[in-house]
């Protein structure tokens, strides 16, 4: 007879475009449980093509949080999320032993399994002073302006990374203090069980699955999507491979095919930088896409007692 061990979140972590949705599903039906999104882009509910929101049909066939949730005028960060997604868990387990949270936001993820220390908080007027600098000068200034003023950030940071850039910067300007210093400290003690899958492709076969996405997104009308949110396009929200690239040839500053390739390049390179923040955690245990019985039967093991 298996055993329930207390409440337990399995986690399905990876680059984009490398199927965590698609195993996200399966495992939510195998536990017969819900899945909540741990992607920092699908939980705006004006942006739909551009970032690989599950499909309606994904949608009914399991129930999904932080998917379309909040607005593109929302403040979205991690300790956002955090709260979200704790209050969602709680919910889950009053019917559920297991619920199962997928997505490729690091940062996010760390938060829900670790908490985030308190940032104080920040001065509006400088968040919109530093985003309307970005958008008039572009990722360089932004990252002279952290290279300045907050050189520890600079050193450790992600410094391909704008939201991450301008989240340290308006923090710097805010406080006066790194905002490094407010992540230091114990990780939180959770009351559940956490369980981490990994999904990893060979990388010519993930960069294939990228650029084909890229394709696809276009195809079924990204372009219009952008044209639509133009008006919103300072928004730190739209701050985002897919949507900058195309507000760049909406401006006449580059070509159509051009951005497209930009929008491929910039994606491949995220997931790089996600592969690199998820393989520092050593408790993740990594499979193929493709090794779905065995990963179910790794989830089952972690869940359950026999």
């Amino acid at each position: 007879m298996a055993i329930s061990l207390n409440k337990t979140v399995v986690i399905i972590v990876g680059p984009t475009a490398v199927g965590k949705t698609a195993i996200a599903i399966e495992l939510a039906k195998h536990f017969n449980t819900d899945i909540i999104s741990a992607d920092s882009r699908q939980c705006f509910k004006e942006l739909k093509i551009g970032v690989a929101r599950p499909s309606e049909k994904e949608l009914k066939e399991v129930k999904h949080y932080f998917i379309a949730s909040h607005s593109i005028h929302d403040e979205m960060n991690a300790a956002v999320f955090e709260k979200f997604a704790l209050k969602i868990i709680d919910e889950i387990f009053i019917t559920h032993d297991i619920a199962v949270m997928a997505g490729g936001t690091g940062l996010y993820i760390k938060a829900f399994c670790e908490g985030l220390h308190d940032i104080p908080n920040v001065d509006p007027e400088i968040r919109k002073k530093i985003i309307s600098s970005y958008s008039r000068n572009g990722l360089e200034w932004l990252q002279n302006e952290v290279k300045e003023k907050d050189s520890e950030f600079y050193q450790k940071g992600e410094m391909k990374n704008p939201q991450r850039l301008m989240r340290a910067l308006v923090v710097k300007e805010s406080t006066g203090n790194s905002i490094l210093s407010y992540r230091k400290g114990e990780s939180v003690k959770r009351d559940f069980n956490i369980v981490k899958i990994g999904l990893a492709l060979p990388k010519d076969e993930l960069h294939r699955n990228i650029n084909s996405r890229v394709d696809t997104m276009m195809n079924n009308g990204l372009l219009d999507e952008v044209k639509s949110l133009i008006s919103f396009k300072n928004l730190n929200a739209l701050h985002t491979v897919g949507y900058s690239e195309l507000f760049e040839y909406l401006d006449h500053r580059i070509s159509l095919d051009e951005a497209i390739e930009r929008i491929k390049k910039n994606t491949r390179q995220y997931a790089k930088r996600q592969l690199t923040w998820f393989r520092k955690d050593k408790t993740i245990q990594w499979f193929s896409p493709k090794q779905k019985e065995m990963l179910e039967s790794y989830a089952e093991k972690k869940c359950f007692l026999k």
